[in-house]
C-alpha cells in the first residue's frame, strides 16, 4: 500500500516534474539575488531568466504581444483581484457566472457593496455549462467586464470561451478569464479566443510551485495600479511606472517561483516534442500544443473511467459533465446519507485517499446542485502523474463506503 493515493490535483498538482524541483533549487542557490535592482552579473542573469519565462508563457498561451505584458503575481486569486479592482469602478456593470470560484465571486461582492458596481450572474445548466446566449442577454450599455471561469473546480465543465469572447468583443467589453483549472491542461490561444486579461496560477496544471501566478494583459487594455512601490526603474518618480510589467508589479518577486514556471515550460516543450508525429525541433508553442493534447487525453481518460465506475455504484450520486462534453479531470460525488466531509475524512483516515470534500470555495455551484445542506460534495481530481493503482484503490475505497 502507498502512503497516499493523491487525487486532489484540482487543489494543486503533485508531484511536479523532477526538472522543476532541480531547477528551482539550483537557480535559487546560484542566482538567489534581487533582479532588476542592481547592475551586477548575478542580478542581470536573474532578470534574463525572468524575461525568458515571460516569453515562454506568452507563447504557451498564444499571446503574440509584448512579453512584458506577462505580469507575475502571487497566484490566480491575486491576479483576478488586480484585474477586477483595476478595471471596474462606480457605475460599471460586470457579467459573470454562478459557476465561479470565490476568487471571482468575492471581489465582485466587494465591488457591489463598496464601489457602486452592478453585477449580473448567469447560471449554468445541470452539468455546469453556461449558455453564451445568456451572457449576451445579461449585457447592457454599461457592461465594462465579462469575467468567467474557464473550467469549474467543482464539476469539471469547460466553458465555450470562443463564443463568449466573440460576444464580449461585439459589446466592446473587456474579457477576463480565470484559467486556474485549465492552464497546462487545455490549449488556450489567448489572441484567437479574444481574451483581454488571462489570469493563471503556477501550482496547478502549469506544474510549478505555490506562491506564483500571473496575468497576461492584451495590448489594448490598461489596468489601474492597485499596488505601488519599488520597481528598480524610474526611482526618481513619485508614482508607479506606467509601462508593463512594472505597472502591476511592485516589490521583489518570487525568483524560486518563476524559476519553477521556467523549468515547467521547458518540460512541457520536451514532452510535446517526444509525442508521435511531433517534430523534435518544433517551436515552443507548437511543442507545448502537442504536450497539452497528450495531457488532456490522459487526464480526461482517467476522469471518464472514474465517472463510469461511480455511476455503476448504488448509493453514489455524481455531478458534472456527461458524454463527450468539454471537461477537465475533475468531478464531484456524494454517498447517500453521508455528509461530504465525513466521506473525505474516512477516505483519508481508512484508505489513505487524498480528495477534497466541502464547498470548494464555489458556494453558488453547490446551491445550484442542491448540495449545500450536506456540506458540499467530495471532489476527485486525477492528474497526469496519477497511476492506475491510484484510481483502482480510490474506487475500491468509495465502493466500500457506499456499501
Amino acid at each position: 500500500m502507498k502512503d497516499h493515493y493523491y487525487l486532489d490535483n484540482a487543489s494543486t498538482t503533485w508531484p511536479k516534474p523532477e526538472p522543476v524541483y532541480r531547477f528551482m533549487d539550483g537557480f535559487f542557490r546560484s542566482h538567489g539575488v534581487n533582479p532588476g535592482r542592481a547592475g551586477h552579473t548575478l542580478a542581470i542573469e536573474a532578470e534574463q531568466m525572468i524575461f525568458e519565462t515571460r516569453r515562454l508563457l506568452a507563447q504557451f498561451f498564444g499571446f503574440r504581444g509584448d512579453p512584458n505584458r506577462v505580469v507575475f503575481t502571487q497566484n490566480v486569486t491575486d491576479s483576478l483581484n488586480i484585474a477586477l479592482f483595476g478595471l471596474v469602478g462606480e457605475g460599471d456593470h460586470v457579467v459573470t457566472t454562478r459557476v465561479e470560484h470565490n476568487s471571482v465571486l468575492r471581489p465582485l461582492y466587494h465591488l457591489e457593496r463598496d464601489c457602486g458596481v452592478r453585477v449580473a450572474r448567469v447560471g449554468g445548466d445541470a452539468q455546469g455549462y453556461v449558455d453564451p446566449g445568456e451572457i449576451r442577454d445579461a449585457l447592457d450599455a454599461h457592461t465594462r467586464v465579462v469575467v468567467v471561469n474557464h473550467g469549474s473546480n467543482v464539476l469539471g465543465s469547460v466553458q465555450d470561451l470562443a463564443a463568449i469572447g466573440a460576444i464580449t468583443r461585439e459589446a466592446g467589453a473587456i474579457f477576463v478569464v480565470d484559467t486556474a483549472q485549465t492552464a497546462g491542461v487545455l490549449r488556450i490561444d489567448m489572441d484567437a479566443l479574444g481574451i483581454d486579461v488571462l489570469c493563471f496560477t503556477g501550482h496547478k496544471g502549469l506544474l510549478g510551485p505555490m506562491g506564483i501566478g500571473g496575468m497576461i494583459v492584451a495590448d489594448a487594455v490598461d489596468i489601474r495600479h492597485v499596488r505601488v512601490g519599488g520597481t528598480g526603474v524610474d526611482s526618481i518618480s513619485q508614482f508607479q511606472p506606467e509601462a508593463y510589467p512594472h505597472r502591476l508589479e511592485a516589490g521583489t518577486g518570487s525568483i524560486p517561483g518563476i524559476a519553477g514556471l521556467n523549468a515547467a515550460q521547458k518540460w512541457f516543450a520536451d514532452l510535446g516534442r517526444a509525442q508521435p508525429g511531433a517534430a523534435t525541433d518544433a517551436d515552443h508553442a507548437t511543442a507545448c500544443g502537442h504536450a497539452l493534447a497528450h495531457i488532456e487525453s490522459v487526464e480526461v481518460g482517467h476522469i471518464r473511467h472514474i465517472r463510469n465506475a461511480l455511476d455503476a455504484m448504488d448509493g453514489v450520486t455524481v455531478y458534472g459533465p456527461r458524454g463527450n462534453r468539454a471537461q477537465v479531470a475533475t468531478l464531484s460525488f456524494n454517498i447517500d446519507g453521508m455528509p461530504a466531509p465525513q466521506v473525505g475524512e474516512m477516505l483519508d483516515a481508512d484508505h489513505h485517499v487524498c480528495v477534497r470534500a466541502g464547498l470548494h470555495c464555489a458556494p453558488l455551484v453547490h446551491e445550484d446542485q442542491g448540495t449545500t445542506e450536506i456540506l458540499g460534495a467530495v471532489r476527485i481530481a486525477p492528474g497526469y502523474f496519477t497511476e492506475e493503482e491510484d484510481l483502482e484503490h480510490a474506487l475500491g475505497a468509495i465502493a466500500e463506503l457506499a456499501q
